[in-house]
């Protein structure tokens, strides 16, 4: 199962504790749903299902996956490339049936099982923004005397640079995806729902080899494109009025994602000036992307071309790039405050949303950086689409 060896993840470990040591950190304390996998996908290959994750990392020593209970340490066994996986009750499913064997079980149990509980000092939470009340009482109470800090961005920093075997499967990812979009452009028809438009993507999506969707994917139309993330509704598409297809798939986990909007013949006045200005800073953005360069200058591009079309700040909502990978949308960001240049191995997606008004768009595709420059991993029907 997987197509990243076992190596690869024992390296990523060891990148990770080189930054901890950097940094100070004693130990790294992790959460994962599955909603928000990424990082025990990142370590383990270990992606939870009803039950949540956790994990902990000991600035030196050996990594434990800790899981929910009795059911999902059989899965996590069967496939996490850690191989230590403990067990923490809180982080069972919700409606769990009562497991008393492991009832009792806590951090005062599992930390000592990694590392020297007297040495520990400063921890990092991973899953900051995610972490559970309980859970996260249950840590401080073991720790009483630690600092805490949030220390997502140990792993994020780990995480932007890919392997070739994560820009391998990020490629087919978007392959896919592409396949998707395909599909849901065929699909749209007038009186055709939304949601009807999203289950033609849907299952080209998995019957191309989609292992679940990047996001809840969604199709919107009319007035509803202004909504920057959105759910697809029984609402009928009617003609010239602007509809956004957002589609993305995961890879063994790894994401591919693409955005289109599209109008059901001729694109009335306003929506054909939103697609002819996104579509053209997308392609500007997307020559941009190159090696060396400083993300805040592909920042400065993408307002300044913006500005000379006549759309202010009000008219997006973020910079045009920003990184990819676990999740669709991971550091770093392409924006303002960006002080990082863009390396080879960098995986982005130019990301172009404008709303005016009552509608909006977006135009998505991913870009690989290499060494001598950006390649692109979806590109299918980039253009002025008018069915």
């Amino acid at each position: 199962m997987g197509m990243i060896p076992d190596s690869e993840y024992k390296q990523r470990l060891k990148r990770i504790q080189a930054e901890m040591e950097v940094r100070n950190l004693d130990l790294i304390v992790g959460y994962s749903s599955e909603n928000e996998p990424h990082h025990a996908r990142y370590l383990a290959d270990f992606a939870p299902n009803f039950d949540f994750a956790g994990f902990l990392i000991p600035q030196r020593g050996e990594a434990a996956l800790l899981t929910g209970g009795p059911e999902s340490i059989v899965y996590a066994k069967s496939i996490s490339k850690i191989r230590k996986i403990l067990i923490h009750p809180f982080l069972l499913e919700t409606s769990a049936p009562p497991y008393p064997e492991t009832a009792h079980l806590r951090f005062s149990h599992l930390i000592p099982q990694v590392t020297d509980v007297k040495k520990v000092r400063r921890v990092g939470l991973a899953g900051a923004n995610i972490f559970p009340y309980n859970l996260y009482s249950d840590l401080t109470n073991t720790l009483k005397a630690c600092e805490f800090i949030e220390a997502d961005d140990v792993l994020f920093k780990a995480r932007m640079i890919k392997s070739k075997n994560e820009i391998a499967l990020m490629q087919k990812a978007s392959q896919i995806t592409e396949k998707a979009i395909e599909a849901a452009i065929n699909a749209v028809e007038a009186g055709r729902t939304e949601q009807e438009v999203e289950a033609h993507a849907k299952s080209t999506l998995f019957l191309n080899g989609a292992e679940g969707l990047a996001y809840p994917i969604w199709v919107c139309s009319g007035e509803r494109t202004n909504q920057g993330l959105s759910r697809s509704t029984d609402k009928k598409l009617k003609k010239s009025e602007l509809i956004q297809l957002s589609i993305g798939c995961k890879y063994y986990g790894y994401c591919g994602n693409m955005c289109r909007p599209l109008t059901i013949g001729k694109p009335p006045k306003d929506a054909l000036k939103l697609m002819e200005t996104g579509l053209e800073v997308e392609n500007r953005i997307l020559e941009a992307m190159r090696p060396g360069i400083p993300a805040a200058e592909v920042y400065n591009l993408f307002k300044e071309i913006l500005t000379r079309h006549g759309f202010g700040k009000e008219a997006t909502l973020y910079g045009p790039a920003h990184g990819t990978g676990l999740q669709e949308c991971e550091g770093p960001w392409v924006d303002a405050s960006s002080t990082y240049n863009i390396q080879p191995n960098m995986i982005f997606n130019v990301d172009i949303w404008l709303s005016k008004g009552k509608i909006g768009l977006r135009w998505e595709d991913g870009v690989a950086i290499t060494e001598s420059g950006g390649k692109e991993l979806s590109s299918y029907r980039r253009e002025i689409i008018g069915k």
